[in-house]
């Protein structure tokens, strides 16, 4: 057999398809031009690709992918690199005006001079702006660490169970009762429910929105509620929500100070600047002017277990972050809007103490109810994996009543 029929046997054989480029006499003689045609004339390149047949080893790429693909970047790197790009190009703005305005009744070389001192208080703006990012994100982290776990009953410390796991929305109303109720929530609930069937209930998320039209802005918001109905839960699982990037993302900061901490510093001396060092020690690079221009929030959880003294007629005035006093002096000014007066305000206490805090004051005022009874089941589900287990707790609840 000659070579030539034995070549051709093993092509007749073969069925892997090649990536070799298969081309036509045609082509050989005129090779075919695969530039790039004007916009509305892609006839000549859909007619070869009908004609062609063979597999192709070329890349079949989509064109999401050939103009830069898919952005794998997370929110918070995205907005740190339009801030960052947003200065790049103030900069670069600032410099070309800087070049072409030239006072030509000053010296070329204080003209540079000055130039150059403008430059570098921009490569400073831009710098501290990175740093101030990562300190945020970095106070996030550590929100996030004190926040995602809860303990319930005589749970030790360290060994709580994940909020988001068996946090249920709690009832949490506009207005305050008529009556204080001392006694627990479950049995104010099925009393105050029956009362207020119209109540228009508000999530924790939601306290500082505006409802209606009429209504003005909400910076002061006190929360009532009788002891263990939920109060802190429902302030750990706001800050919670705020620290991994879920709501409230217009706020800059998310600062809760619980009043039983407070009252360790009861006699010393702070200003409101070295008052979040102390509390919140990743705030440390933190300047006083950031403080004035950012959106706060301060939490002040347990206003019932505060040992100080609330002075609202007769203390002194404070406008400065930087200034020295009491923390109760530096507490009365931050509520009457005197320190920080963009800044907002949320407390919480029981009923009993929440006099404490004069009417005027308050922008609005809440009140956590605790569960309804389709709430109470919810949390229990959540709360036991068994089943039978929690079943038999809501039957329990429920012929007890």
């Amino acid at each position: 057999m000659s070579e030539c029929v034995m070549e051709e046997e093993e092509r007749a054989e073969s069925v892997v398809p090649s990536c070799v480029s298969m081309k036509r006499d045609r082509s050989k003689e005129n090779p075919e031009n695969f530039g790039i045609r004007p916009q509305g004339s892609p006839l000549k390149m859909d007619e070869d690709r009908a004609e062609s047949t063979a597999p192709s080893c070329v890349s079949m790429k989509s064109d999401q992918s050939k103009h830069g693909g898919l952005d794998f970047r997370s929110s918070e790197e995205i907005k740190v690199q339009k801030y960052n790009n947003k200065l790049q190009k103030f900069r670069q703005n600032y410099q070309k005006q800087s070049a072409s305005i030239g006072d030509s009744s000053c010296p070329k070389g204080e003209n540079k001079r000055r130039t150059e001192l403008q430059t570098a208080d921009l490569n400073n703006s831009v710098s501290q702006g990175g740093e101030l990012q990562e300190v945020i994100e970095g106070h996030k982290m550590s929100l996030k660490r004190r926040c995602e776990h809860v303990t319930e009953g005589t749970h030790e410390a360290g060994s709580g169970t994940l909020l988001n796991k068996i946090y249920t929305e709690l009832y949490i109303t506009e207005g305050q009762s008529e009556e204080v109720d001392t006694q627990h929530e479950v049995r104010q609930l099925e009393r105050t429910s029956k009362k207020n069937i119209q109540d228009t209930p508000i999530k924790c998320q939601e306290i500082f929105k505006v409802l209606s039209e009429q209504q003005r802005h909400i910076r002061v918001v006190l929360t009532n509620g009788v002891a263990g109905v939920g109060k802190t839960f429902s302030v750990q699982k706001f800050s919670l929500d705020w620290a991994e990037g879920l709501e409230n993302q217009d706020i800059s900061l998310v600062l809760p100070l619980s009043c039983r901490e407070l009252n360790l510093i009861r006699d010393e001396q702070h200003s409101l600047l070295s008052l979040l060092h102390v509390f919140h020690p990743t705030l440390q690079k933190i300047r006083a002017e950031d403080l004035t221009v950012w959106k706060l929030l301060f939490i002040f959880d347990g206003l019932d277990e505060s040992r100080f003294s609330l002075g609202f007629n007769k203390h002194q005035v404070i406008s400065d972050v930087t200034q020295v006093s009491s923390v109760e002096v530096l507490l009365v000014n931050l509520i009457q809007g005197n320190l920080l007066p963009s800044a907002l305000i949320w407390i919480t206490s029981r009923p009993a103490a929440a006099h404490q805090i004069p009417p005027s004051c308050v922008d609005r005022i809440t009140e956590v109810r605790g569960f309804t009874d389709s709430q109470k089941e919810e949390y229990f589900r959540r709360r036991f994996s068994d089943e039978d287990l929690s079943k038999r707790i809501i039957s329990h609840i429920k012929a007890s009543r």
